[in-house]
């Protein structure tokens, strides 16, 4: 059985364990935080935590506050609320290189039953755009940690996206995150996935079922969208020639697009996108409802894959 945790939890706890160490932790949120579980933070340290209610400007305008008093700051909210509401004051404190760190929970299409006004598929776009923004979109519970970690150590503007399910266990508890590195998750011959969040773990499963088929895949975790490494990603795909990128966001202006504007110069790369297509997302019964419908799915990976193996 594949051991899962989840990512939200772990936040929230990380938070804490940091809060005792540093005092100079300040936490505000949007009403939400029992769902982002900076109820955690605001149960051990009240005096820390700002409940905001349902004014995300406000609070990212507070958070910007706060951090050029000197503290560090993590505002919280839905990804989508986070992002979109508040996005001239998110603008202001990129400007303004300002100490402040937004993590916005239920990411991508992972609160399937509130439908399209409250999935972020559009959410990296917005803050990769930024100057001086730095976005990370962790795959797993361990990786939620150790990013946790850094950015609080960080000096500027981050953007963290966490998922609102329990995902598969990808990295190990001795690994350690380093901002803009690409990790090999898993080694192969003919293709490479170059993936992060949720779309780790769905392209590492059609990896292994690749593999039974004499189809030896590669599989890398890009938790860093910003700043990425694009020589790295340079020299994966004049290894590999033929690169499927996989994320849960639209295929405009995140992942996809960042991996493909690093290629933008080298000839006879051949690069396929996985995400969602130039859509809103959907209510649905569940999560893997949605990730079906829009292709986010281990079967149409291996499909996409297979369609590239029939051209070697």
């Amino acid at each position: 059985m594949v051991k899962t945790s989840s990512l939200r939890e772990t936040y929230g706890k990380t938070l804490v364990e940091l809060g005792r160490s540093n005092s100079n932790i300040v936490v505000l949120d949007a009403d939400l935080s029992k769902s982002t579980m900076t109820c955690y933070f605001e149960e051990e340290f009240p005096d820390r935590f700002f409940e905001m209610g349902i004014a995300e400007q406000n609070m990212v305008s507070t958070g910007i506050g706060l951090s050029l008093a000197g503290k560090t700051v993590f505002c919280n909210s839905f990804s989508v609320f986070i992002t979109g509401r508040a996005y001239d004051q998110v603008r202001s404190a990129t400007h303004m290189k300002a100490n402040i760190k937004l993590v916005g929970s239920s990411a991508g299409l992972s609160d399937d039953d509130d439908g399209a006004t409250h999935q972020s598929i559009e959410d990296i776009s917005l803050m990769r755009s930024l100057p001086n923004m730095t976005v990370l979109v962790p795959s797993d519970s361990i990786e939620t940690k150790k990013m946790t970690e850094f950015i609080t150590k960080y000096n500027g503007p981050v953007y963290m996206r966490i998922n609102k399910q329990e995902l598969p266990i990808v990295f190990n508890v001795e690994w350690d995150f380093e901002l803009g590195k690409i990790y090999k998750i898993k080694d192969g011959e003919y293709i490479a996935i170059i993936a992060n969040g949720l779309m780790v773990s769905k392209s590492l499963y059609a990896a292994r079922f690749l593999e039974d088929k004499g189809i030896s895949v590669a599989v890398y975790n890009a938790g860093t969208v910003k700043p990425l490494d694009n020589e790295e990603v340079k020299k994966i795909a004049c290894t590999y020639k033929k690169i499927i990128v996989a994320e849960e966001h639209s295929v405009i202006g995140g992942l996809g697009s960042a991996v493909t504007e690093a290629l933008r110069n080298i000839a006879g790369i051949s690069i396929t996108l996985i995400g969602i297509e130039d859509q809103f997302g959907r209510s649905a019964c569940g999560y893997e409802e949605l990730l079906n419908y829009y292709g986010l799915s281990t079967k149409n990976i291996i499909s996409k894959v297979e369609a590239m193996f029939r051209k070697i």
